[in-house]
């Protein structure tokens, strides 16, 4: 299994997560891109249910993820797609319902194949230092690889599997 996330500060409003995956880009990227396969890996904590996957995957499409947990709980949120370049990047708006991080992020994911893995850039951009220190308190890069082994575990099976 890959090495887990290392998290960067690029910049004062910046986080530049980095993560290896055994899989090409084009099935790393559909991973991220369609319902079907998200549902599986980005299910936030144990005693979390993802109740919502709606992606429209098109520059201005939207997509919003609600998930559940077992004292009732509802945390959801959503964004608007900005760029899409299949295998390549993913740029998207983000906003969280219960809005913890001073405003909407911009998310810019770029897909890097390295022979059979994939090296993926996630750099989130914040409104402000204090909203990107405030995400980092939350445990954030913990529950992000947290999904990263369930995607680690989907890719594992291979290709015909995922």
């Amino acid at each position: 299994m890959p090495a887990p996330l290392s998290v960067e500060l690029p910049s004062d409003r910046e986080i530049l997560i980095t993560r290896d995956f055994d899989g090409p880009a084009d099935l790393v990227f559909a991973c991220w891109t369609q319902p079907k396969l998200v549902r599986r890996w980005l299910t936030g904590p144990d005693g979390w249910e993802f109740v919502t996957c709606e992606i429209d995957l098109r520059v201005g499409g939207k997509y919003r993820f609600v998930w559940k947990n077992v004292d009732g709980v509802v945390m959801g949120m959503g964004g608007t797609y900005r760029e899409i370049k299949p295998a390549k990047r993913l740029v998207s708006s983000e906003l969280f319902d219960e809005d913890w991080t001073g405003g909407e992020t911009i998310s810019t994911i770029d897909f890097i194949e390295e022979g059979k893995r994939t090296r993926t850039l996630n750099r989130i951009v914040y409104s402000s230092k204090e909203a990107r220190d405030g995400a980092l308190k939350t445990g954030m890069a913990d529950g992000m690889e947290a999904g990263y082994r369930r995607l680690d575990t989907m890719l594992a099976d291979g290709p015909a599997k995922v």
